[in-house]
């Protein structure tokens, strides 16, 4: 079958499913394909889920916590139960996503979107053609080319556990493997990480890092640090991951081995037939539009473009904002990011916005970088917190804050409010004017204030 479109979306997530449906809403005749089911990574194979799994896990952290202190009795995760619970979340999003878009008029294709050429997609038997197209396909696990890479099973496979094994290992330290690895802890499975850096987490603040692997460690998950993942092998139902350390041979062996070395764009659409070229990092070049810098009928969002944004979903939704406007308008909204926060659901969290310590040391501002772990404070002492820090870095001449780096199990909320302050340039004056609720994670911000003066 062949069929024309003002608009072809390559991708049924969060930047794609907004740019299809406002163009539909202007007039425009509107395909989107997708090879997995309707709804995009997020809502059905990442936040969302994990997050509700990782609300279990904090349940049972803050049980031991407290244990002696008020609360008693035995408890644990049921991981089934648990899953199921999970499942009331992520199994209506297919057929919802994919009633909205009928109900607007928007055609849906499934199967693998292949460039033909500039302006024609292949989806199995049909070729489409679009005055427009979008790309929004996200990212997937890197490819590792390493031998045995098929035998580790990816983040989405490990959110449909039917059960959690004795041992897992978990290949990289990133977001995946650490917010997991808290997961599969508290069930009560033994974990170990294998990370090739310094540090796991490499894009938070070392000071709370440290003390992140610390309490980890106090939890029973294993963290081996300088190593480098070789190779996996399976013998029988056990698996077996080949590392190296200081040129040094490592064996590590479990019953599951997950992938979290990193994710790269998903385009494996054939860009090259469509004149559609990628940058360093494996993403679309795209111009301040977000459109191919090599074909003008081509535009990205999300993860599938090459930007200086990190990989988050608010991004995706800012940037099909963007694409929407340049292209029922033409391009006149070029891209702009503002700080953006960034969470990592280990148990306790961890956040950071803006500028990081090592930036200070290097930028020309007069900088200055107070660090405090705060255990003690009424907010974390009243739950037996083990783990809780925060660093500012703060412009001295301005009085304002620069950068924000909190662990503790608030940090997702807090890391907001900071958010708010370094994008408005709110001096530190300012911002202890804010009363907040008494006593709230929140209304600890003047005393971290208070601390740096």
């Amino acid at each position: 079958m062949k069929k024309n479109y003002d608009l072809i979306v390559i991708g049924t997530g969060t930047a794609g499913s907004s740019t299809a449906q406002a163009c539909k809403k202007a007039g425009w005749t509107v395909a989107i394909i997708d090879r997995r089911t309707y709804g995009g990574t997020c809502p059905q194979r990442g936040c969302d889920p994990k997050k509700v799994l990782v609300g279990a896990a904090e349940w049972i952290d803050w049980k031991e916590r407290m244990a002696g202190k008020g609360l008693s009795g035995d408890s644990r995760i049921d991981w089934k139960d648990l899953m199921a619970f999970k499942k009331t979340f992520t199994e209506p999003i297919p057929d919802n996503t994919e009633k909205k878009f009928k109900e607007l008029g928007i055609d849906g294709y499934h199967g693998k979107a292949k460039f033909e050429s500039d302006t024609q997609i292949r989806v199995g038997d049909d070729v489409i053609t679009g005055k427009k197209i979008v790309i929004a396909t996200g990212a997937e696990p890197v490819k590792l080319g390493l031998d045995g890479e098929d035998l580790m099973i990816h983040s989405d496979d490990f959110l449909d556990l039917e059960e959690l094994p004795k041992k897992i290992i978990f290949a990289g330290g990133g977001y995946i493997s650490m917010e997991f690895a808290h997961l599969a802890a508290r069930v009560g499975s033994e974990v170990e990480v294998i990370h090739g850096g310094e540090r796991p987490l490499e894009q938070f603040d070392p000071d709370l890092v440290d003390l992140l692997v610390k309490r980890s460690e106090q939890v029973g998950i294993k963290i081996h640090l300088n190593t480098r993942v070789k190779s996996v092998e399976k013998n029988g139902k056990t698996f077996t991951v080949l590392g190296e350390k200081d040129g040094a041979k490592q064996t590590f062996t479990g019953d599951l081995v997950v992938h979290g070395l990193g994710r790269a764009p998903a385009l494996d659409i054939d860009p090259e037939k469509g004149h559609v070229h990628l940058g360093d990092k494996g993403g679309v070049q795209v111009n301040e539009y977000l459109q191919s810098v090599s074909n003008p009928n081509v535009y990205a969002a999300g993860d599938s473009a090459e930007t200086s944004a990190p990989p988050l979903t608010p991004i995706s939704s800012r940037d099909s904002a963007a694409v929407i406007q340049n292209l029922l308008h033409g391009n006149h909204t070029p891209i702009v990011y503002p700080v953006v926060p960034s969470v990592a659901f280990t148990v306790p969290k961890i956040g950071s916005v803006g500028m990081t310590e090592e930036e200070a040391k290097k930028s020309n501002l007069k900088t200055k970088v107070t660090y405090r772990e705060i255990t003690d404070w009424f907010t974390f002492k009243r739950t037996n917190e083990q783990a809780a820090a925060f660093k500012l870095i703060t412009d001295t001449e301005r009085g304002t804050v620069l950068g924000a780096h909190i662990l503790s199990d608030n940090a997702d909320d807090l890391i907001n409010h900071f958010s708010t302050a370094i994008r408005l340039e709110l001096t530190f004056e300012e911002m202890k004017k804010t009363i907040f609720a008494y006593p709230t994670g929140a209304s600890d911000i003047g005393s971290m204030l208070n601390e740096v003066n």
